[in-house]
């Protein structure tokens, strides 16, 4: 049996200005954007973005639409790191979304047993790990 998990579902308050950090600041590429909407007054669509050469899981951008869902923008794992994004250059891609503005937790980043970390967050205020592996 192969299985691996395809999509993550990453609330946001808007997809397009989602859109608009995951593509610009993170560069992100965009794989799907399908409107789903049975009512025209309605904003429901099917966003799918993925890292560059990320090949198998993606975040799906899921447009918080009621209280509890909105309760939970940027808080999406109670305060702790929620998605960890690999590179294969720190340096490269800490200095590129530094310049693009990405907010850093902590000014400095780390060298841990498993590899070279820094603690972003997102436009919602999620935490995120930019980790370089150690070579094992």
């Amino acid at each position: 049996m192969i299985q691996h998990i395809g999509n993550v579902a990453l609330l946001v308050k808007d997809y397009d200005e989602a859109l608009t950090f995951y593509i610009d600041k993170l560069g992100f590429t965009l794989l799907e954007d399908i409107d789903l909407r049975d009512d025209p007054k309605a904003d429901k669509r099917w966003v799918v973005i993925s890292p560059p050469g990320s090949t198998e899981t993606r975040l799906l951008l899921a447009r918080a639409d009621n209280d509890m869902q909105r309760s939970a923008l940027g808080n999406q794992a109670g305060g702790r790191v929620f998605l960890f994004l690999f590179t294969d250059d720190f340096w490269r891609d800490y200095n590129a979304y530094k310049g693009r503005g990405v907010e850093f937790v902590r000014e400095d980043p780390r060298n841990e047993a498993y590899g070279t970390v820094a603690v972003f967050k997102d436009l919602y205020g999620n935490l995120w790990d930019l980790i370089e592996p150690c070579e094992r």
